[in-house]
């Protein structure tokens, strides 16, 4: 089995190496964070979206610095890719991140003060055979991100962690599947205190339903959440995003569905910029035709929709946080 996984892993690289000089080396862009737009909108500069399935972006504390996650046909592998602004204020071309291209790789974020990018990866702890995914983390020194660590007990199990996020007061906040969760899939807070991390307590009521919760956002300052639930009565399609302010007596309140941005197709990967300017998120809406009425369509057309942005796989769209904030003001 070794041999086959160091095949299959020499084989991604090759493939992502070739999907970079097909799709993303197409120059420069001018990718600008601090201009989202008021309404939902997809990111069209800077080969974010290419075509291929992106998904999970995050943009460093001081906006000079992103991650997301290129995914594969079928969700069998996924990597990190890493991109910089140089000084000239442009976007480098994406890269394979430092640590990434051996195993599977998503779900990126920063810590708050930008000197942790956490993320979760199938990576083992030692030797070569491949294990549930647990949340690890780099750490950057004289400018490179350092190699990972795991993030270890008692966060990370024998069952699947997912998506990390991390606050101020350095509590995470992540998604998991345990034999306590309220549901299949819940969210979970470990307390940082004393220095340590404490065993993970789901989230009550107002936020974990007996169905799915995933991928979790919550701010730096512990005072909003938004993560994707699928099954809800108010759900548009296969998965909505919803969104719950934190109360004066300190407690969640109920999460409202974020019904102007979500499609009837899954809508996920929560993120806001650090300043709150920007609300970054990933979905599965296409605009693909299903019938061409009045004029056939060309074999050339066909492929440039199918291999194009929104051709129903992830892409990542970015809108004002403020538009979003004021849908759960109400």
């Amino acid at each position: 089995m070794g041999n086959l996984k160091i095949g299959f892993e020499i084989k991604a690289i090759i493939f992502y190496g070739l999907l970079f000089i097909g799709h993303f080396c197409k120059g420069q862009s001018m990718f600008n964070p601090n201009t989202p737009p008021k309404t939902v909108e997809l990111i069209k500069a800077s080969g974010i979206n290419s075509g291929q399935y992106e998904r999970d972006f995050a943009l460093s504390p001081k906006g000079d610095e992103l991650f997301y996650t290129l995914q594969s046909p079928g969700g069998k592998f996924q990597t990190i890719i890493h991109r910089i602004k140089e000084e000239n204020g442009l976007w480098s071309e994406p890269q394979l991140a430092s640590f990434a291209g051996h195993f599977s790789d998503l779900e990126p974020t920063f810590a708050p003060d930008g000197k942790r990018l956490y993320f979760v990866s199938n990576r083992p702890t030692s030797g070569k055979e491949i294990k549930d995914f647990d949340i690890w983390y780099v750490e950057k020194a004289d400018g490179i991100w350092k190699n990972p660590i795991n993030l270890g007990a008692p966060i990370n199990t024998a069952a699947d962690e997912f998506y990390p996020s991390i606050t101020n007061s350095g509590n995470i906040y992540f998604t998991a599947a345990y034999n306590n969760s309220i549901s299949k899939e819940d969210i979970f807070v470990s307390m940082f205190e004393n220095g340590k991390y404490q065993t993970p307590i789901a989230l009550d009521s107002a936020l974990n339903s007996k169905l799915y919760e995933f991928n979790a956002f919550v701010s730096p300052d512990e005072d909003y959440i938004i993560f994707t639930s699928y099954g809800r009565a108010d759900d548009m399609g296969r998965g909505d995003l919803y969104m719950s302010l934190k109360g004066e007596d300190g407690k969640w309140q109920q999460a409202k569905n974020l019904q102007n941005l979500n499609s009837d197709k899954l809508d996920y990967c929560p993120f806001v910029s650090f300043d709150r300017s920007a609300f970054y998120f990933t979905s599965e809406r296409s605009n693909l035709q299903s019938s061409y009425i009045d004029k056939a369509v060309t074999l050339t057309q066909l492929l440039e929709n199918y291999n194009g942005a929104q051709n129903g796989g992830g892409d990542i769209y970015w809108l004002s946080f403020e538009e979003v904030h004021r849908q759960v003001k109400k």
